[in-house]
């Protein structure tokens, strides 16, 4: 008779045998990095893996990094499960991050934009430009970012302005012309505005470089010096106990309002922003030195996912075209789910096979039968145009009872869920 296998009790096992939750999300961040370095890998996905890894970073520091802040601000000394305490993972992790984006800063300044400048996808300054070309950048200046702009001055007489989580930013020192003074200033740029700016059909530029060569116009009367670029990233965990909350959909509505300007954790800046300016930064946003992380490539990589957005199927992935299961193409029974699945259960493989032909069609269906009275779902995450969620109000409009289990908590998606909620 076999013996019955040896339970292993893990609290037997030393800290060498675990690895830390934080670190192995950056070596995730440093696995997409791997893909977007490999020469194999299409250009724009290439820059569609940087883009990854930066809103990685991102939510790394808006929910993992609050966290151990919070553990070493209460003078938590207990060493985690791989034996390291919250303080000394801190250091590690913000000397693993500056590599990391030293890193990815070598990759795009050496070898994406160059490469994409080869296929008529070329970054370039705004002073390259022509005077025709800055003539017809100048007009879409007024018409559509001078009305969004609204410079904020930085001096004991005004309250620092508020800088939303992950927005970027243009630090202004200017000068009045008639006194002297110098003064600083802060300019937001608008996040509604596309972050890369058409010249022709094979350049563009950056919205950020459009703002700074206008910059008198926001300043007259006003000689404009340096124009430096921050970006702040704020705790974005959302602080909310569900069994004391009244009303769960109105209490993570507050706490989504309160996460635009939740504490600040990091700075992002480029080289050679002016030490008075940068200590006025950190001491309103009550961080140190060590919070800060400079960066040579532009800031905000994540938009990157706009070039990936351009219609050049060559610099891709071929697309993948999801199969519809085999059963579902039954000649019989296409387009009836139910009939499929009165044979027996349908095993799917997403994404190699199509939801839209098996979960949606069968949600959609359902909504349609004249037989169901009750439909019964859970969502977590949706797109803005779902068809199920349209399919759900299509039944209940139909006078089925319809019944939606809305996660409100899904990370990141908290706001598109509090809607569906409430449709």
């Amino acid at each position: 008779m076999t013996s019955p296998p040896t339970l292993l009790d893990v609290r037997d096992f030393g800290p060498e045998r675990f690895s830390s939750r934080e670190m192995s999300r950056l070596e995730f961040g440093s696995r997409l990095l791997d893909l977007a370095e490999d020469p194999r890998t299409p250009l724009l996905e290439r820059c569609k893996f940087v883009a990854s890894f930066a809103e990685l970073i991102d939510e790394f520091f808006q929910v993992r990094v609050v966290s151990l802040q919070d553990k070493v601000a209460a003078g938590v000394e207990t060493p985690g499960t791989d034996g390291v305490r919250p303080r000394q993972r801190l250091a590690e992790i913000r000397d693993r991050v500056r590599g990391l984006v030293e890193r990815q800063d070598r990759l795009v300044l050496d070898s994406l934009l160059p490469a994409l400048a080869e296929v008529g996808i070329a970054l370039v300054p705004y002073d390259s430009l022509s005077d025709g070309e800055r003539s017809e950048l100048h007009e879409y200046f007024e018409s559509h970012v001078y009305p969004v702009l609204t410079p904020l001055a930085v001096d004991p007489g005004h309250p620092f302005p508020m800088i939303s989580n992950l927005s970027l930013n243009v630090a202004v020192t200017v000068e009045d012309e008639q006194t002297g003074e110098s003064r600083s200033a802060r300019v937001k740029v608008p996040g509604s505005l596309p972050r890369f700016l058409r010249v022709d059909d094979r350049r563009l530029v950056a919205l950020e470089e459009l703002i700074v060569a206008n910059l008198a116009r926001l300043f007259p009367g006003m000689s404009v010096g340096r124009a430096d670029l921050f970006r702040v990233t704020r705790n974005a965990d959302l602080a909310l106990e569900e069994d004391e909350a009244d009303d769960l959909l109105v209490a993570l509505e507050v706490e989504l309002r309160r996460r635009r300007f939740g504490r600040a954790l990091r700075v992002e800046i480029r080289p050679g922003m002016p030490p008075e300016f940068l200590e006025l930064l950190l001491d309103q946003l009550e961080l140190d030195p060590a919070n800060v992380y400079e960066s040579h490539a532009p800031l905000g990589l994540r938009d990157l996912w706009a070039l990936y957005a351009l219609d050049r199927p060559e610099l891709k992935h071929e697309g993948w075209s999801p199969l519809t299961p085999p059963r579902l193409l039954d000649g019989d029974h296409v387009g009836d789910v139910f009939s499929v699945i009165r044979q027996g259960d349908v095993l799917l493989h997403h994404p190699y096979e199509s939801f839209t032909d098996s979960v949606e069609q069968f949600i959609d269906q359902a909504a349609n039968d004249p037989h169901v009275i009750a439909i019964k779902q859970t969502l977590y995450r949706t797109s803005g145009d779902s068809p199920i969620v349209a399919s759900l109000i299509r039944a209940a409009e139909q006078g089925k009872q319809v019944v939606a289990l809305v996660e409100l908590k899904a990370r990141f998606d908290e706001a598109a869920n509090i809607e569906w909620a409430k449709a």
